[in-house]
């Protein structure tokens, strides 16, 4: 993957900056769309999303930190800013966003598990997205299969290709199941268990510093996430009077534009030909843009 995709002046403007930025706009349309149907006020919802951003890029930054080389961050502190050399860890990213969820929730008084519920799909393509961009190749193939990168001389397993792919797919399974939840946080504790065995099976073709035989840091991250999204899921099934908001349907009246695209986005016709588009894409970009 080319780490530079072009210069703005001076400035050199990074491949996975834009991807992560448009995997962002992409995730907070999604989110702003859930957020209206399912009847939350949507700039509460778009200020939420700021702060999730934010406290997303600093746990990403920590859970990198504290699996890499904690030591020589604690010796110059000034590293921890510095971005443009990459270090960003997925599962520290989410527990930024989930501790801006619960404070966000608290001080505005939004439902949080029904926020988390918006967040879940849009949230799914926009690591699909951003992962188009990740210039963090797999192992050596030991089969050359004809997808595989060259890099330095070798060729390896494009892991960023098998997540992204897998990604979509849980957007796709995550917008199909949106209307069907028994309770709210059910769509977010179902997307936390497929991301969290995603990055689990995914982690087989990448190098991250191992615990165990072929298990790393990051296979004991997943099963904490699946773990801890299995446990809720239980407290929540048994919390009494917890019923789910899958947001009120169109009326069948004169057709509006907002009631076409609402047909648009119930179709499942029009869900797998954007789907195809957006793989064809992200692939397209992936390899066009060469290791």
């Amino acid at each position: 993957m080319r780490r530079i995709l072009f210069y703005l002046g001076p400035l050199p403007i990074k491949t996975f900056g834009v991807m992560i930025a448009l995997g962002a706009l992409a995730a907070i349309l999604v989110i702003l769309r859930e957020a209206r149907r399912k009847g939350l006020n949507e700039d509460r919802v778009l200020d939420f999303t700021l702060w999730a951003l934010i406290l997303g890029i600093f746990g990403a930054r920590i859970g990198y930190i504290l699996f890499a080389n904690p030591i020589s961050y604690l010796r110059n502190p000034m590293l921890f800013f510095h971005l443009q050399d990459g270090g960003l860890s997925i599962h520290g990213a989410l527990i930024g966003g989930l501790v801006a969820g619960v404070i966000f929730s608290r001080l505005y008084r939004l439902p949080f598990w029904r926020l988390a519920d918006v967040v879940a799909p849009g949230l799914a393509l926009g690591i699909a997205i951003g992962r188009v961009g990740c210039d963090v190749f797999g192992r050596p193939m030991a089969t050359p299969w004809p997808w595989g990168v060259m890099v330095n001389g070798q060729l390896l397993h494009p892991a960023q290709v098998y997540e992204f792919l897998l990604d979509y797919l849980l957007f796709f399974y995550l917008w199909r199941r949106r209307k069907n939840v028994a309770y709210d946080g059910q769509l977010f504790i179902r997307f936390a268990i497929l991301y969290a065995t995603i990055r689990g099976v995914v982690e087989l073709v990448r190098y991250n510093p191992l615990i165990w035989g072929p298990f790393s840091v990051a296979h004991a991250a997943s099963l904490t996430f699946i773990f801890a999204a299995v446990l809720a899921g239980i407290i929540l099934k048994k919390r009494p009077g917890q019923q789910a908001n899958s947001g009120t349907p169109v009326a069948a009246t004169a057709p509006r534009p907002g009631d076409m695209l609402a047909a648009i986005e119930d179709s499942l016709a029009w869900q797998l030909l954007i789907l195809a588009v957006l793989v064809s894409l992200s692939l397209v970009t992936f390899y066009s843009l060469g290791p």
